[in-house]
């Protein structure tokens, strides 16, 4: 029996393809009638003979000469489009294509295969591969930086509070030592000199005053002798403590204005 050689009017599956124009849900052309000495033919070919034509195979090149270019770069393998088909699916009926894609782990497995996965599919999946490790370095490392930080945090925390307590007694220490320096300060000193001046003076008119005033009796030379030493120390007191103020209210004592 002769066979059967379709005409070419009818569009192969490779042209569907070609076109965009392939539906699935949408039956092919019917075959012409058959010419008068084709009468004898008593058949008429399957659909899938010429429906699910295969598409003439690739020329096989190695993986390296698609991602090398002629200059020695690298280049990245084009994607095949969305009319790209597994040679192991090209002969396969609308229902069996179906059933595949319904079956989420089938279909994973097919686009994922050594076998039948496009060359760009292990490029892209080699990518995203090392990106995820990647990540995943960074991630331990981050992890490891988080540790390290919350152990220096706790440890800044406790100098931290251990800084206040310190600053809290250093408050209290200089509290006490200006209590028991506050009789030396330059106000307390000159306060004590003016009362001291003030003091002497009202000393030394006593000693005028009971000399000159006496109870009516004749004093005897010693007497007289010790009064005047007397009299002559206290007026010399006095007269240092009002030259020390005055050098005071003049501005001549170094250290403190």
């Amino acid at each position: 029996m002769a066979a059967y050689a379709p005409s070419n009017d009818i569009p192969s599956y490779a042209d569907h393809r070609a076109l965009g124009s392939f539906d699935p849900n949408v039956p092919p052309k019917p075959p012409p009638k058959p010419r008068s000495e084709d009468v004898s033919r008593q058949s008429t070919p399957l659909l899938s003979q010429f429906y699910h034509q295969p598409s003439p195979p690739m020329p096989e090149r190695p993986l390296y000469a698609e991602q090398v270019g002629p200059q020695g770069i690298p280049q990245a393998i084009p994607d095949p489009g969305p009319n790209w088909l597994p040679k192991i699916l090209e002969d396969k009926s609308i229902q069996d294509l179906e059933e595949i894609l319904c079956n989420p782990k089938l279909l994973s497995a097919t686009c994922h295969s050594r076998d039948t996965a496009h060359p760009s599919t292990p490029a892209s999946d080699e990518s995203l591969q090392a990106a995820l490790r990647e990540n995943i370095a960074l991630a331990s490392h981050l992890n490891d930086v988080e540790a390290r930080l919350s152990h220096l945090q706790a440890s800044t925390q406790a100098q931290l509070l251990s800084a206040h307590a310190l600053e809290r007694q250093w408050r209290q220490k200089q509290s006490d030592m200006d209590r028991a320096l506050s009789p030396f300060s330059p106000s307390s000193l000159y306060q004590r000199l003016g009362a001291g001046v003030q003091g002497q003076e009202m000393v030394c008119q006593a000693l005028e005053e009971s000399f000159l005033e006496g109870d009516g009796a004749v004093a005897t030379e010693r007497e007289i002798t010790e009064w005047v030493r007397r009299y002559r120390d206290a007026r010399r007191l006095y007269y240092s403590r009002r030259e020390r103020k005055e050098r005071w209210d003049e501005g001549r004592v170094g250290g403190w204005r």
